[in-house]
């Protein structure tokens, strides 16, 4: 049971909008005006408030940061029958969790209020994702407490003040940069620059120019003389990352300077010498493609003289809250934004998720839910539902159409149709072509449960004595 607010001018509206939330069995109060919305508040501390914007006096975008000051952690959602772009923006960026247009989708409203009173539900048993392990480390610090990483770790402290060349292997977004500028900093010997190049982002000709630098004149379009970034990582690291994308001329050119040290300029004919470290990544098998012809394997073992794999995220996953707290401390500076907590069932999800994107898939998502988050909480209603969705229904998909009985296939629809409706009975019995306490009997019958964090249907709760009777 909630206690909601509505505030409308439109009494009729207010009144409809009570006794429909009152059938789901929360307590209702209404008010005609932003003032009276105000005083309402005061007596009796909502968990939702339902706000129009366009009343007489003060209007809803008007009282909105009032509402917000007052009550930060609750949810607004506004209602207008004015579908301008502009009010959908000012709304959103005074703290609006929801914005419904009138006239009002009865269907719209029940999913704007489960999603808001799903945030409430969470934050007595949220996590603080801030004041924890990883607060306070910059942007491009790695983070890692599983034995893994701390494998890596040791390697990169064994490493780093000799002069080796080092090739690190790992899925794309698993942090092979962050690796090599670790080993960079952690060299006291090193006194030039760190510089990173990608070998799949030029062509051939550019990339030998980009190494190696030009004389003026030595192709068209050089007008003056360009130093190359060996020249300028010299004393200091030079970074190749995607080093399985080089052709075998380039790898030929880049094995005399992992050999000697030295490389010669486009158009020069003096050769120029190099102390700078080679630190080479890779996503791909660089073996196999030894094998394949398709990379020489004199540079290849120059590359590997230490080879350091970085594990996918799925394989340490209890690294992932300290990731969490790492990043949300940067992001939320860069957003300037104070996000502190996780709803514990996106906890959840993101334990249980594989995280095919790894590292970087994990920021980009939390990136997009700090920007889409209005209040102080991340809920799963700001992170993608192929992540923070529900378990899908293991179906037996492995009999073919002949193999199947009947059940089978109702069982496979009936959960799909459920996934689909995200478990509102409502729309599913409306699709399905049967009754709640019908439903009620298959869900049971199949053993199709309900994933966990989905909003209880207190419709149904309060139906159900009836149902059963029937």
């Amino acid at each position: 049971m909630s206690n909601l607010l509505i505030i409308d001018d439109d009494v009729a509206s207010c009144r409809t909008l009570q006794l429909h939330f009152r059938s789901q069995g929360h307590i209702v109060n209404i008010a005609n005006s932003s003032e009276e919305g105000l005083a309402a508040a005061k007596v009796s501390i909502p968990d939702v408030i339902v706000l129009d914007i366009r009343m007489p006096g003060k209007d809803g975008l008007e009282v909105l940061p009032e509402f917000k000051k007052v009550y930060p952690d609750t949810p607004v959602i506004m209602i207008t029958a004015h579908q301008d772009m502009d009010s959908t923006i000012t709304a959103m960026q005074r703290g609006a969790d929801d914005y419904i247009h009138k006239p009002i989708d009865i269907h719209e409203l029940d999913d704007a209020m489960a999603k808001a009173l799903s945030r409430n539900k969470f934050v007595n048993g949220d996590m603080s994702v801030v004041n924890g392990a990883g607060a306070g480390l910059g942007n491009g610090t790695m983070f890692g407490s599983s034995r893994l990483m701390k494998e890596v770790f040791k390697t990169i402290g064994l490493v780093a003040s000799k002069p080796v060349n080092i090739l690190i292997t790992g899925e794309s977004g698993t942090g092979k940069e962050l690796v090599a500028r670790a080993i960079h900093d952690a060299c006291l010997q090193s006194s030039g620059e760190f510089v990173a190049v990608n070998c799949a982002a030029l062509v051939e000709t550019l990339l030998e120019s980009e190494l190696f630098g030009h004389e003026k004149g030595a192709f068209t379009g050089a007008i003056s003389k360009q130093i190359g970034k060996f020249a300028i990582a010299d004393n200091g690291t030079i970074f190749l990352d995607e080093i399985s994308e080089l052709s075998l001329i380039m790898q030929a050119k880049l094995l005399r300077i992992l050999q000697e040290k030295e490389y010669v300029p486009l158009g020069g004919n003096k050769p120029q010498i190099s102390n700078a470290r080679v630190i080479a990544a890779t996503n791909a098998d660089l073996s196999d493609k030894v094998k394949k012809g398709l990379f020489r394997e004199d540079f290849f073992y120059r590359l590997q003289v230490v080879t350091i794999q970085l594990p996918p995220l799925r394989e340490r996953k209890e690294d992932i809250l300290g990731l969490v707290q790492t990043m949300f401390t940067r992001i939320n500076r860069d957003m300037h934004r104070k996000i502190d907590r996780l709803s514990m069932d996106v906890i959840e999800s993101f334990q249980s998720y594989d995280w095919p994107g790894n590292v970087r898939e994990l920021e980009n998502v939390l990136t997009k839910a700090v920007a889409l988050c209005t209040g102080d909480i991340i809920t799963r209603e700001h992170i993608p539902k192929e992540i923070c969705g529900w378990e899908r229904v293991e179906l037996n998909n492995s009999k073919t159409i002949t193999e199947k009985t009947l059940d089978d296939i109702e069982k496979e629809h009936v959960a799909r149709i459920l996934e689909a409706t995200d478990w509102h009975r409502g729309k599913a019995c409306k699709i399905l072509g049967v009754s709640r306490p019908k439903l009620r009997r298959m869900i049971k019958q199949y053993g199709i449960v309900q994933p966990a964090g989905i909003q209880y249907d207190e419709e149904e709760y309060f139906s159900q004595d009836i149902d059963e009777r029937k």
